[in-house]
Order: structure tokens, then C-alpha cells, then sequence
């Protein structure tokens, strides 16, 4: 089964400022839940295009979202390629888009899949199956610097060139194939007397493991500009994050989006030419309110921008 707690479901579906008879897309389907709201709320006209690369993922969105089958449409592809899905379809503008980044809870827990530390299975961790390279060849593959540098930056963990050695060391001497594995490999990377608190020592590895194979940063900074532009004036763009470099980046675009201007600023007028593409609905990224803290764990790290085209 399927499940998946749609993280800031009021506050993005008020944020969307969700027209009727409007086009809506989903990039990251997912469970369906953002996308349910979205659906509940058009009418004879308004249209949602929900976009997922897994498989599970869509199957499982496709079966809660039947009863709006007049007005849904699911595809299997990545966000990225929006521009094109929605040519296959005939669209030419959006009204509103939702990212939801990261990982599902669906995918966590279904442990043959191999994001989880915590069950063994072999180190998979693709988004989509189809892709050939898993996290295994990652960790079997990459040269140690490489290694480092991912979990150095994607991981945000100090002890990553420890980890990084650790991991080649032990390959060495076998491939490492599973996920308790790994697991195992970085909790003895890691100073006995620094592993308590902050959950599994393992933790930021697989997360930076699982980001570089799916190419997670990449794909969202070279695609926020071109989604803004498949935007109707007045079209909003909602992205969730829940890591800070993914944060990072949607702010940076967003802003240079609103004002991209690169004259020097002590010249009295623009002669750039670059023009605005709309405003920042979100001076401040919107969080989680205490409620939703309690009843939902992954909501901790969740942060909400919006852009809105002009």
C-alpha cells in the first residue's frame, strides 16, 4: 500500500490560489495527496497533469485519483520534462505546479527498495526503475574523493571523508551489496561516543547516496527557470523542500527570477534588458505549524516557496 502524508496540504493548496477551471500539474505525484485536494477543487474544465518517474508511485495516485478521471491525467516521466509532457498533451500554459521533493514514506518503508538503513535489501534507491546505475554502484564505483565530496555536501556529515575511506576499505575486500551493509560500514566510521542523538549514523549517507543517484539537485536547479515559463500570468509555481541545498536553490532561483538584473548597482537604470518573470509570494518559507509537527515527523524539515508569474 501506497501511503504518503502530504506535508503542508492546506498551506500549499491555499498558496496555489486554485482556479476552478483551471490547469493544474503535480510534478511529484507521489501518493497523491496534494493532488486529491487540487483535483477536489476543479470543476467541468479544469484539468490536473500528475507526474511521477515511480511506477508505484503513479499506480497507487492513478487508483486514489479515479474518481476525478474527468479531469486527471497521470504520466509516468520525470518534472524536468514537463514542457514536452504537456506538449504530448496539448497544453500550453499551467495555472499552477506543485513540487514535493524528496522521498516518499512509501518508499522508505517498502525495504526492497533500498532507501531504508534499517532493512536489508540490496542498495537500489532509484526513483525510477528503469534507470540501469543503483546506489551500489555508487558505493562500489565512485573514487573515494568522489565518495567524500557527496557526503560532504549532500550529506551535510562532518565525519564524510572518514565514511568515504571506511567504504572503500571494505570494498576491498567484498562488494558491499545490501543496505544494513552500508549501514554497518559508516556507524564504525563514526566515533562510538559521537553516535548518540541525531538519528542513525547512517542516515546522511544514504541521503546523499540516494540524492547523486537520482540526480535530485541537478534536476531541480536546471528546471525551476523553465517551470515558471510554462506558467500562465498568474500561474503560481509551489515547491516543497526538505533538504537545505534543495532550499537553497529554490530560493536563489526565485529571486532571480523577480529581479534579474545584473547591471551594476550604482548605474541609474537597467540596461540589461532582463525582465521580471513575476513575484515571490513567500518572503519567508512556510513551515509546519505545531500541529503538524506532532502528527508528522517528516513535516519537520519541510520549507514552502512560491513564485508567482506575471
Amino acid at each position: 500500500m501506497f501511503k504518503h502524508k502530504p506535508v503542508l496540504l492546506e498551506e500549499t493548496i491555499e498558496g496555489l490560489n486554485i482556479k476552478p477551471y483551471g490547469i493544474y500539474a503535480d510534478g511529484t505525484l507521489g501518493g497523491g495527496g496534494h493532488s486529491f485536494e487540487i483535483a477536489k477543487r476543479l470543476t467541468e474544465g479544469g484539468r490536473l497533469i500528475g507526474i511521477d518517474r515511480d511506477e508505484d508511485a503513479l499506480r497507487a495516485a492513478t487508483e486514489r485519483l479515479s474518481e476525478f478521471s474527468d479531469r486527471v491525467e497521470t504520466v509516468r516521466g520525470n518534472y524536468e520534462d514537463t514542457a514536452a509532457i504537456l506538449k504530448s498533451l496539448g497544453i500550453k500554459g499551467l495555472d499552477g505546479m506543485l513540487l514535493d521533493l524528496g522521498v516518499s514514506s512509501y518508499q522508505f518503508d517498502e525495504a526492497k527498495r533500498g532507501f531504508s538503513y534499517k532493512k536489508e535489501a540490496p542498495l537500489d534507491m532509484r526513483m525510477d526503475r528503469r534507470e540501469k546505475t543503483t546506489a551500489a554502484d555508487i558505493v562500489n564505483g565512485y573514487p573515494e574523493a568522489e565518495l567524500y565530496r557527496i557526503i560532504r555536501d549532500y550529506g551535510e556529515d562532518r565525519f564524510a571523508k572518514n565514511i568515504a575511506k571506511h567504504i572503500v576499505n571494505e570494498r576491498e575486500k567484498k562488494p558491499i551489496e545490501t543496505t544494513t551493509e552500508l549501514a554497518e560500514i559508516v556507524k564504525h566510521a563514526i566515533p562510538a561516543k559521537l553516535r548518540e542523538g541525531g538519528g542513525h549514523p547512517a542516515k546522511r549517507t544514504f541521503q546523499a547516496i540516494r540524492i547523486e543517484l537520482n540526480r535530485e539537485l541537478d534536476i531541480l536547479s536546471g528546471s525551476i527557470d523553465s517551470l515558471i515559463d510554462l506558467m500562465n500570468p498568474g500561474g503560481r509555481l509551489a515547491i516543497i523542500t526538505f533538504h537545505s541545498l534543495e532550499d537553497k536553490i529554490v530560493k536563489s532561483a526565485f529571486r532571480t527570477a523577480e529581479n534579474p538584473c545584473i547591471c551594476p548597482p550604482d548605474f541609474p537604470v537597467c540596461v540589461c534588458g532582463r525582465k521580471s518573470k513575476g513575484r515571490v509570494i513567500t518572503r519567508k518559507p512556510v513551515t509546519s505549524s505545531e500541529e503538524e509537527l506532532k502528527e508528522n515527523n517528516r513535516a519537520h524539515s519541510a520549507k514552502l516557496r512560491i513564485f508567482e508569474k506575471v
